[in-house]
This record gives C-alpha cells, structure tokens and sequence, in this order.
C-alpha cells in the first residue's frame, strides 16, 4: 500500500463533488515534504487582449476531476513515487503586476527551497517571468521547451516592459535561459513586422513555425530536442494553450489559426520524458470564452502529461 498522496477516485466519490483541487489530490499550506506542488497563479493583468485567465486555475481544477491516476498510453504512474499536493493559489496583487511578480517568486522560492518541483496552473503567460527568476535561483540558466502561438519576446507592449507579451525578452536580458537550448513550438499568425521572429533567433533559440509542422508528427523533433539539451541540464516546461488549434482550445485570450494539434501537444510533453526536468506551467486558459469547459479540460490534462515526464517517475 503506498503512502503516497493520491487522487480521490470518480468511484468512491462522485466526480462533480468532493475537494476543489487539481485531481482532488489533497490541499497542502505549504511545499516540505512534496516532491510536486500544483499551484495556481490567477493573474491576468499582463493581458493585451482578452482578459479571463485569472479564472484559469479554478476552471482547471475543475475539469481534472475527470483525470485518473495512471497514464494508460505512455505507462507513467506518478502517484506511485512522488508527493503530490496542491498548494492552493499564489495570492497576487491584482492592482499591481510589479508587486504581484515579487509575490510569486518570493513564493517559488520557498517551494524550490523545500526541494518541491512546481507545476503551475496560469494565469497569462507574464507569470513565466517571476517563476523563471526564482528557478534560475536555484538551477542556474535553464534549457526551455515553450509552445505558444506567439514568441513572447516583445520589449514593451503599449510602452510596459512587463506584460504577456515580454517575458522571454526579459528572462533574457535577465539571464535566466541557456538560450542555444530554448525551443519555441507552434509559433504562427500575423507579425508586426517580416523580421519579428529573427531577434529570438539571433539569441540562439530553435523556432519551430506551425506550418512547418504541419500534418507530421513531433516524436523526431522531441527526439532532436533531447539530444541537444542533454540529460543533465535543467529544463522548463512552458505551456501556453494558444499554442494550440483555437478548434481544440478557444478559452483563450489571444488565439491564432493553423496552430498545434492535440496529438502533437501531447508528443512535446511527452518527448521530453528523459531530460532532467524541473517545472512547468500551463497558461493562458480563459474559462468566459469556452463554457464548454474543454479548454480547460485540456489544460488539465497537459499539466498532468507534465507531470509524467518529470525525473523520478515509474512506468509500468
């Protein structure tokens, strides 16, 4: 019998009821003891277009309702050797995004303290930043597997250096990332400029544009992913749900045609099964402009695909 925390099942407690957290695993104050830690960030004053992803967290704990324990297609059983819990949500500043970033990477700080790995249920995409500071704290530069529809590095949107828009700008400047280890999956739409993707470029990042991916599978491009960022090196996992199709995922704030597939969200996750990774989020899902749910039904799923990946983790 394990001692492990683990999900509350759909057949001991119906799965519209019980405990409001993610996978209703149980609710934890704080981070000793864990080796994960879901935790919810609900900013969204970062946004440029559609705000609602402050609503991301609760509508995601919702929809993992439906989740189970073990990962059927790749094996992964989890709940077999790590703790898991949930920390409940960052308690932001919603007037203030200067004071809100301090907030959230005073609170990494004491989980990565603790030796606890974050996964983190967003909030717009600014939150990368405040949580990118404090992994590097401990970690050094980190190597970065990003799916977005967008690059994310914008030196200022309506003359603010920080917003969803910056945060990889910033994490640069800032020295956060090893930057000839960042890949950027998913990028497409419309540009400001022919030449908006060549500044990530000229700092060494790997750009993979949706069309180029197309109709194929990512398995091969994970494969390459692997290769080059090595077993060893700390890497983090950035997720944001525009990076797929908006027909798969329209609880967005800013959505682009021609995005990912489902299939090929889960192939980036999972093929980075093997590196030695060490957080991740999932952003951007904004529960008013989907009330199907499914959005964030995704947006379960993927942070739980995450969690199949990290080091330490049995498969059967």
């Amino acid at each position: 019998m394990t001692t492990k925390n683990q999900p509350l099942g759909g057949n001991t407690m119906p799965r519209f009821a019980g405990p409001g957290t993610m996978m209703r695993l149980p609710a934890a104050t704080s981070a000793p003891g864990l080796d994960v830690a879901f935790i919810g960030v609900p900013l969204d004053i970062g946004t440029s277009n559609r705000a609602g992803a402050r609503f991301g967290p609760r509508q995601i704990r919702a929809e993992s309702a439906l989740l189970r324990p073990y990962n059927m297609a790749t094996g992964a059983a989890p709940f077999d050797a790590l703790q898991v819990a949930d920390l409940g949500d960052v308690p932001i500043n919603t007037y203030s995004i200067a004071k809100s970033l301090d907030i959230v990477t005073a609170y990494y700080d004491e989980v990565l303290a603790a030796g606890c790995k974050p996964l983190t249920l967003g909030g717009d995409h600014t939150i990368a930043l405040p949580i990118l500071r404090s992994i590097a704290k401990k970690h050094g530069p980190v190597a970065l597997v990003h799916v977005d529809a967008h690059a994310d590095i914008n030196d200022e949107m309506f003359g603010e250096p920080i917003a969803h828009g910056t945060p990889f700008r910033r994490a640069v400047e800032e020295g956060l990332l090893a930057c000839d280890k960042v890949w950027q999956i998913g990028l497409r739409g419309t540009g400001y400029a022919a030449d908006d993707f060549d500044w990530p470029r000229s700092q060494g990042f790997t750009i993979v544009p949706a069309h180029e991916v197309w109709y194929r599978s990512l398995a091969p491009l994970m494969a390459e992913v692997r290769e080059r960022i090595g077993p060893d090196h700390p890497v983090y996992l950035t997720f944001d749900i525009d990076g797929l199709d908006p027909s798969y995922a329209g609880g967005t704030g800013t959505p682009e045609i021609g995005g990912l597939s489902v299939p090929q969200g889960l192939e980036v996750i999972r093929g980075c099964r093997g590196l030695n990774v060490v957080g991740g989020d999932l952003v951007e899902v904004a529960p008013p402009y989907d009330p199907s749910g499914n959005t964030a039904l995704l947006g379960a799923n993927l942070l739980y695909e995450m969690l199949c990946v990290l080091p330490g983790v049995p498969h059967r």
